[in-house]
């Protein structure tokens, strides 16, 4: 069976990743610059603003929104400590009753609010995430320089999580060899595997462990 021929911006079968936060990676960032091979202009930096749901309750499901849509990831699996997520939901403002019953909500893992309405805005969705004690609304700010080694798509970013700033480095691809490699190659071998969702609940208290090189 032929591998799957990765590429930036492209969808290609669910993917596995290794990624991790902390205050410095400059070495690692380094030796992922001198070692990727060229890829498109529009990839060689992007800023984004995000805000993060995110729920003491739930550690599989990833819920950001972007651009007044939102995005909902949940966790597959790890294989030899990396992990696989597929996409659960997109959505977008204004979104239903019905999809925030089924999908939404139950993504959180917390109590259902009373829905007396069929529609609801971005700011009325807010509104419900701010009255609930187990969620937080989380900004996160996102500038990140895109990178291929080994035939993984890779990132170093500056990552600002309520104002607070921490770095992130990652490697992804459907072939896990091809990761692995590439963690050596670059020096992170034996740095904690740490996704968004871990990293948020760090840097805002929800989580008592610390980041990779804190």
């Amino acid at each position: 069976m032929s591998k799957d021929k990765m590429e930036i911006g492209k969808i290609s079968k669910p993917r596995f990743e290794f990624r991790s936060f902390g205050q410095c990676f400059c070495e690692a960032h380094k030796r992922m610059a001198r070692l990727s091979m060229p890829v498109p202009e529009k990839v060689w930096e992007r800023s984004s603003d995000e805000i993060y749901i995110i729920s003491r309750t739930n550690d599989i499901n990833n819920t950001k929104i972007r651009n007044g849509k939102m995005d909902i990831k949940t966790y597959v699996q790890t294989v030899d400590g990396l992990e696989q997520w597929n996409p659960l939901m997109k959505g977008e403002f204004p979104i239903s009753a019905e999809v925030l019953k089924n999908e939404v909500f139950p993504a959180f893992m917390v109590k259902m609010p009373e829905l007396t309405k069929e529609v609801y805005t971005y700011d009325e969705f807010m509104e419900m995430v701010k009255n609930n004690p187990d969620l937080a609304a989380v900004r996160v700010h996102k500038q990140r320089f895109g990178y291929m080694v080994n035939d993984t798509i890779c990132e170093y970013g500056n990552v600002l999580i309520n104002g607070a700033k921490v770095v992130t480095i990652n490697s992804e691809s459907t072939e896990i060899e091809n990761i692995k490699k590439t963690i050596q190659d670059i020096g992170l071998e034996g740095v904690e595997n740490i996704n968004y969702l871990q990293a948020i609940k760090r840097v805002i208290g929800m989580s008592t462990k610390s980041l990779a090189n804190e």
